[in-house]
């Protein structure tokens, strides 16, 4: 059983016991969320798809962290101008784990 949901405007295919980076969710480690925009769930060789999304269905997950990911350095330069500019970002992700999938 598997599902397709959107999590903060991505959508990922998930299924339950997975672990998952999404981008930084409110809330305390430990805490349980739910997400309600199923946009299509498998069960058993059945699919199910809504329109927008499937009414009733939800995904549940429980958050295990809250980390930043790998640093991306932003490098720009023009040629014979003198022109450089670097500069760096690091994403804040938060790390859930699908406990369960409802339909």
């Amino acid at each position: 059983m598997y599902a397709i949901v959107n999590i903060a405007g991505q959508q990922f295919k998930v299924a339950k016991d997975q672990h998952l980076f999404v981008h930084r969710l409110q809330g305390d480690e430990g805490a349980s969320i739910e997400f309600d925009k199923v946009l299509l769930a498998e069960d058993g060789g059945k699919f199910k798809v809504g329109s927008d999304a499937l009414k009733g269905a939800k995904v549940s997950a429980k958050i295990v962290s809250h980390l930043k990911g790998d640093k991306v350095i932003v490098f720009k330069k023009k040629r014979r101008k003198g022109y450089k500019k670097k500069n760096g970002h690091r994403q804040q992700f938060t790390k859930i784990q699908i406990t369960g999938i409802t339909l």
